[in-house]
């Protein structure tokens, strides 16, 4: 069975923008069914302010956001199954963007570092978290989607 997902990304030249000079916003707009919007940049870092936007979200950001929560939400429910109690979840994701055998820039590496408070009687040990996330990161939809090395701090590759 297939699965479609949409998004709505929306531009528009400013009034006082020529555009064909390269000084134009890139600021723009994501729009996700159920009516959520969200703003969009290209990087500050890629392309100086003001024509980027420092309080929206850039492709890049978005991509390790996508991969970090993928990622959650399937430990979430292996947790779950495995009858463990999980009380809170947070990632300090970050990913890394470097040059491609044909230098061309990719992000080449995700690093996930999930700090996750467990309680109740049944607390899973050091291993079967280990096991937990190799297991997330096996079944997660965006992680088998990618070419970008993907690790969790702290927890050796299987």
């Amino acid at each position: 069975m297939a699965h479609e997902y949409r998004a709505t990304i929306r531009w528009t030249r400013g009034a006082e923008e020529i555009f064909s000079d390269n000084r134009y916003s890139r600021g723009h707009r994501w729009s996700f069914d159920g009516g959520i919007e969200v703003a969009g940049s290209a990087s500050p870092s890629v392309v100086p302010l003001p024509l980027s936007r420092e309080d929206a979200v850039d492709p890049e950001e978005a991509f390790v956001a996508s991969i970090s929560s993928c990622h959650m939400l399937t430990f979430l429910s292996i947790a779950a199954k495995k009858r463990f109690v999980v009380d809170a979840y947070v990632d300090e994701a970050l990913g890394i963007m470097t040059k491609n055998e044909n230098g061309k820039l990719f992000v080449s590496k995700v690093t996930l570092d999930p700090k996750i408070a467990f309680s109740g009687d049944k607390v899973p040990t050091p291993e079967q978290i280990a096991d937990m996330h190799h297991l997330a990161h096996k079944e997660c939809f965006i992680a088998n989607s990618v070419l970008t090395e993907i690790v969790v701090a702290g927890i050796p590759s299987p």
